[in-house]
């Protein structure tokens, strides 16, 4: 994704660069200080109109800005990124992260024990073994280390 938008990117600035760049020349007016009706004289080298300049062109015609010169690149290139990012972009990253695999672990953890307390319930044992840890083996803290501490049960 990040490589089509890098090759959309080159391709935009390249039709930028290769676009003419065309100068406009406003008409300047100069007058003298005279008060005689022949003495405004407007330059002759007024180039061509706008209008010249964009009657080959769609008349209302907006750019997407991928290509500012030729329509059809622009909408091909609009439709393909628009297509990529809501389809594979949004779609495909929501089914991604719906089924997705348990990587926590934490839905085998819940059966495992589902199925452990079912076994303990068809043998007859306790759901959870007093003995779990030996008893000789836990190390608990005698009566002076306690001191006035008061221990709930």
């Amino acid at each position: 994704m990040a490589s089509l938008m890098r090759v959309a990117a080159r391709r935009g600035c390249q039709v930028l660069r290769s676009k003419p760049v065309t100068k406009i020349i406003q008409p300047a007016c100069f007058i003298s200080t005279n008060k005689k009706k022949d003495s405004a004289a407007v330059a002759q080298n007024v180039g061509s109109r706008a209008e010249d300049d964009v009657a080959d062109k769609d008349e209302n015609w907006i750019s997407f800005g991928y290509s500012l010169t030729d329509r059809e690149e622009d909408t091909w290139a609009h439709n393909l990124l628009m297509f990529t990012g809501i389809t594979i972009g949004l779609c495909m990253t929501g089914f991604y992260l719906a089924y997705m695999p348990d990587f926590k672990w934490q839905h085998w953890t819940q059966r495992e024990a589902y199925l452990e307390l079912a076994r303990r319930e068809k043998a007859g044992l306790p759901l959870i073994s007093q003995d779990l840890i030996e008893a000789n083996k836990v190390e608990l803290p005698s009566d002076e280390d306690l001191g006035s501490m008061e221990i709930v049960i």
